[in-house]
């Protein structure tokens, strides 16, 4: 393999934990990334491009003799920007439009699923207010979830636990757009109790190679309270998953999903991101991202020890079968979020960020940026709700929570929210061994 000319498309944690990765790789010639932060900086060359701009992004590629274009968020890939790309010649990872319908609605993913007999939530589909309306009322049992079924950001699945809560989101999302154009489908879906666990795998459209299992902490407040957010903080491995429970998620959730995406002509290539309910009757699926997640990448990217570059290519170009499976470091992993004030809902912008040059950044710690920008003085400042992503490598769970806290402590802006309790669980559980 000829060292590579690389795009990585993105401006938060999860773009700059993967510039970071591919920095590393003995087969890169030159990096990019667009538009990028201040962080992707330390590593690549940023673009002012903006993810949305689809046919700049593929100019600068062919422009730039771009040899892989690996692409972040979800509304590239469902946009069709692979696509874009391969009729000019260039290697993309991640799926085409047609195969990135599995995030970019639910409801054709559930029938996927449904036809695949992969395991998944009963559910119904709306697009007609009255019959949505109709359907609650028949309903004895709650709570259920009603769930916008185009891209919403992660904020589209609401939790119902009354007929009056279900119906007022229902109005909602069917009649006043609350999810704009997302929520014109819906779907009604009965409601899956258990432990929630991520399932990561690279794919190739044939072959998948599954990553070390995370555990994302998404709810605002110590205790899994208050309102859900993008993530507050991730750590690997998740010692909630068995090896047994790994397998099982591998053989009847994952291989089904890519050998029925194939099947009906939508190989699937780039990472498949299962959100999984394990239920007491088995893993169900709860929803499926094409991408990778954040702030899971960043504890990922940690542990991962091969060089990633020859994955990356060999999704791209359906060649993933000539590869070993990856090296893992057998330390754990901890992230921790610090988010602006406001955040999940209105939050500030501007506001300084302090103590970022005392972090002492190595193989086994870094401040990865997910919403910063460069103020008019120069300074590094917040420019996004989720704004730093702490990341630390150690030998167990408690020893990287501690460095990762230790250095999150170091870094102060105005406001600054974090959970204090990422990763608690398994330290206290006795990290329990894959």
């Amino acid at each position: 393999m000829d060292n590579m000319n690389i795009l990585v498309i993105g401006s938060g944690g999860r773009e700059h934990a993967l510039a970071w990765k591919i920095s590393q790789s003995p087969l890169l010639n030159k990096l990019w990334v667009a538009p990028g932060n201040p962080g992707t900086a330390q590593h690549a060359d940023n673009v002012e491009i903006s993810v949305d701009n689809i046919d700049e992004i593929v100019n600068f590629a062919k422009d730039n003799s771009v040899d892989l274009v690996v692409i972040g968020p979800e509304n590239s890939l469902v946009e069709g920007l692979v696509d874009k790309l391969n009729a000019e010649g260039i290697s993309a990872f991640g799926p085409t439009a047609e195969a990135a319908e599995l995030e970019g609605s639910k409801a054709w993913c559930k029938e996927l699923l449904e036809r695949n007999r992969v395991p998944v939530a009963s559910s119904r589909t709306f697009r007609e207010h009255s019959s949505a309306i109709s359907y609650v009322d028949g309903i004895l049992e709650f709570p259920i979830v009603v769930k916008a079924s185009g891209l919403a950001a992660g904020k589209g699945v609401v939790v119902c636990n009354s007929k009056v809560e279900a119906k007022d989101v229902i109005s909602q999302m069917l009649q006043e757009s609350s999810f704009g154009k997302a929520g014109k489908e819906i779907l009604i879906e009965e409601f899956l109790e258990g432990s929630e666990v991520s399932s990561f795998c690279l794919t190739d459209g044939r072959t998948f190679i599954p990553l070390e299992s995370c555990q994302d902490h998404k709810a605002l407040l110590e205790g899994n309270k208050g309102p859900n957010t993008g993530g507050m903080g991730a750590v690997s491995p998740n010692f909630e998953l068995s090896e047994r429970a790994e397998s099982i998620i591998e053989n009847s959730i994952l291989l089904p999903t890519i050998h029925g995406m194939a099947k009906e002509g939508r190989k699937f290539r780039g990472v498949l991101f299962a959100g999984i309910m394990m239920t007491a009757g088995g893993p169900k699926v709860l929803e499926y991202n094409v991408r990778f997640g954040d702030p899971e990448t960043q504890v990922l990217m940690m542990r991962f020890a091969s060089d990633i570059v020859p994955y990356l290519k060999a999704c791209a170009n359906s060649e993933l079968e000539q590869l070993n499976a990856p090296e893992w470091h057998a330390d754990a992993a901890c992230t921790v979020i610090l988010a602006a004030p406001g955040y999940p809902g209105e939050y500030a912008k501007g506001l300084i960020i302090n103590g970022l040059d005392d972090v002492e950044q190595d193989d086994t710690l870094q401040v990865f940026h997910a919403g910063t920008r460069i103020g008019e003085e120069g300074q590094i400042e917040t420019s996004g709700g989720r704004v730093l992503a702490v990341t630390a490598l150690a030998p167990s769970i408690a020893e990287a929570r501690a460095k990762a806290y230790k250095a999150a402590e170091t870094i102060t802006f105005e406001g600054k929210q974090m959970r204090y309790d990422i990763g608690l669980a398994a330290e206290q559980a006795g990290e329990l061994s894959h």
